[in-house]
């Protein structure tokens, strides 16, 4: 096997093999509690910018198919794991992880202490780091490593954004069937694209929704040329601070339209209202977040992906109220207006992967849509 290297940006070296592509990347290196669903997070956009680390000690043993990517393409910089597995075994299996890493180009390293580097980022912080299958000078990486630049004002969303506007038509996947057609729509939908997941759309396609995906940098004025009856502004990576054009137009919606934030678009609905957000020690990434309803009461395991979060008390004043938190550290999960049909959630309600405890979410927004 190639020899590899992760080396962080405090100068934390892991020493292993190399999987997937051959070659150098960085990234901020950030690590993901789920067992399993590591094809959805690969292809998931808002990973743009990170080297991924699984806890899960294999990794890739169901091997990689066709039908639950989440996204045209991989996005991760780099992919971590203590072990993948050579000879995936599943019926819906069609290649191996390290082939679909090698075919996508994305460096991937494998063979090292997982647990060790996961606890390293939990004391210290995520943090940036080069991973290379070409380079295995510790002292030059280490070097390098301290110059990097860092998630923080940077815009990634321009990098994983649609292009052009596209219509979406497909509804959620059934044993047997395969991805089904959703039913008659009721509803018109504006989704903002900041890194929009597949099954975000495929779940307001299954609850009736007519659904047009517009690039990030759509105006709210051209948003509402299309008069719809609702505006999702999906996930995307990154800082939420860095896309002051995708806050503008939100700013320019809010109390227009109903409107439902999710993960990043949590984030942009809370600084388009005069919010507040800061960044975590070392994020929350996993499908096993407890979140409360402090409406209800219920606790709702969760997928999370997020290096960022809102400070509730920066919207006080503003007529927002939190509506879920998180049972682990306590920050703010959701956010919904006293008056105007908007809310958000931090987390991802349509899972993919993960439980679906949260998907009545998107039952929530038909029905604000629909004036109740």
């Amino acid at each position: 096997m190639r020899p590899a290297v992760l080396v962080l940006r405090d100068g934390r070296a892991f020493e292993g093999e190399a999987l997937g592509a051959v070659g150098e990347t960085w990234g901020e290196v950030i690590f993901n509690t789920a067992m399993q669903g590591y094809q959805e997070i690969l292809t998931d956009p808002s990973y743009r910018g990170q080297i991924v680390v699984m806890t899960y000690p294999m990794v890739g043993n169901y091997g990689v198919n066709e039908e639950d990517v989440e996204s045209r393409r991989p996005w991760v910089n780099g992919f971590v794991v203590r072990e993948a597995a050579p000879c995936p075994s599943s019926w819906r299996g069609r290649t191996s992880l390290h082939a679909y890493l090698e075919r996508h180009g994305i460096v991937g390293l494998q063979g090292i202490d997982t647990r060790a580097l996961t606890r390293h980022l939990r004391d210290h912080g995520a943090q940036d780091g080069i991973l290379s299958s070409v380079d295995t000078d510790l002292a030059r990486l280490r070097e390098r490593a301290r110059q990097l630049p860092g998630l923080v004002g940077r815009d990634l969303v321009r990098e994983v954004t649609a292009p052009a506007p596209f219509a979406w038509t497909e509804g959620p996947w059934r044993l047997g069937a395969g991805y089904t057609a959703p039913p008659a729509p009721r509803f018109r939908v504006v989704a903002y694209d900041a890194g929009i997941k597949r099954a975000i759309l495929r779940q307001l396609a299954a609850v009736g929704c007519e659904v047009t995906v517009v690039p990030a940098a759509t105006p709210a004025e051209a948003v509402l040329e299309r008069r719809p009856d609702g505006v999702v502004v999906s996930n995307g990576p990154g800082d939420p601070e860095a896309v002051p054009y995708l806050i503008a137009s939100v700013r320019g919606l809010l109390g227009r339209v109903p409107l439902f934030g999710i993960c990043l678009g949590h984030q942009v609905l809370a600084l388009a209202a005069g919010g507040r957000t800061y960044k975590l020690p070392f994020g929350h990434h996993g499908a096993n977040h407890p979140v409360k309803d402090l409406a209800t009461g219920r606790v709702e395991i969760t997928a999370q992906n997020h290096g960022f979060a809102v400070d509730p008390a920066s919207l006080e004043r503003a007529g927002w109220v939190v509506s879920h938190v998180n049972l682990y550290d306590g920050t703010c999960e959701g956010l919904r207006h006293r008056e105007w049909p908007a809310f958000s959630v931090q987390y991802h309600p349509e899972a993919s992967p993960g439980p679906h405890d949260a998907s009545y979410l998107f039952e929530r927004f038909a029905a604000a849509m629909k004036g109740g």
